[in-house]
Formats: C-alpha cells, sequence, structure tokens
C-alpha cells in the first residue's frame, strides 16, 4: 500500500513537471503558419527585447551612478591631500626661514679636484 502511495505522489510530480514552459527570448517566428501565431510570436520577441532593455538600462545606470558616487569620493579626498600638502609645504617654509640665509648661500667648504699636473 505503502508502494502504491509514493509511486502516485511520484507519477503525479512527474507528470505535472512535463508541462511545457515558455521560455522567454527570441524566438524565430517565420516557422509559424498562421499569421495570428505569427503576429503573438513576434509580440513576444518585443515584449522581451523591451524587458532586457530596460534591465540592461537600469544596470548601467546603477553602474553609473556608483562611478558618480566613487568620483565623488576621489575628488573629496584629493581635496584633502592638497590641503595636507599646503599644510605641509607651509610648515617646511617655517622651518626654513632662520637657515633661509645659509641654504641660499653656495658651499664652499665642498671638496675640489686635484689641479692637472704640468704639461712639460
Amino acid at each position: 500500500m505503502m508502494r502504491f502511495l509514493i509511486g502516485a505522489v511520484l507519477l503525479a510530480a512527474a507528470s505535472h513537471q512535463a508541462a511545457a514552459q515558455d521560455v522567454p527570448g527570441i524566438e524565430i517566428c517565420t516557422a509559424e503558419k498562421t499569421m495570428e501565431r505569427r503576429t503573438g510570436c513576434l509580440q513576444s520577441n518585443v515584449n522581451f527585447l523591451k524587458a532586457s532593455l530596460t534591465k540592461a538600462s537600469l544596470e548601467h545606470q546603477q553602474k553609473i551612478d556608483a562611478a558618480n558616487r566613487q568620483i565623488d569620493a576621489l575628488k573629496a579626498a584629493v581635496t584633502g591631500l592638497q590641503a595636507t600638502v599646503a599644510q605641509l609645504q607651509g610648515q617646511v617654509q617655517a622651518l626654513g626661514k632662520p637657515n633661509g640665509a645659509a641654504k641660499d648661500a653656495p658651499k664652499t667648504d665642498a671638496p675640489k679636484a686635484p689641479a692637472a699636473p704640468a704639461a712639460k
């Protein structure tokens, strides 16, 4: 009895899954004989293409928005880095002012090249 019940359940499930399913996509409509079926096929293709374009448009708009957000974040980072560089340059100039005259003067303690021996 249990075997019969399991068999009946499996048979019912298998027959339910065997039903044809209409998978959306581009179909070749020239094979259809009647004008109504060909028109329905073409309309199905148009609907599929419209849905595909809408989906692709939304995906690309999301990518563009993400790129714009990243650009804004990078602009903010560059502005912060420019402020840091300006601050560091100010600190370097402040440190260099007392010794500024010594930096500008030419160095005289550099070793000189030996003079060439006189020719005979």
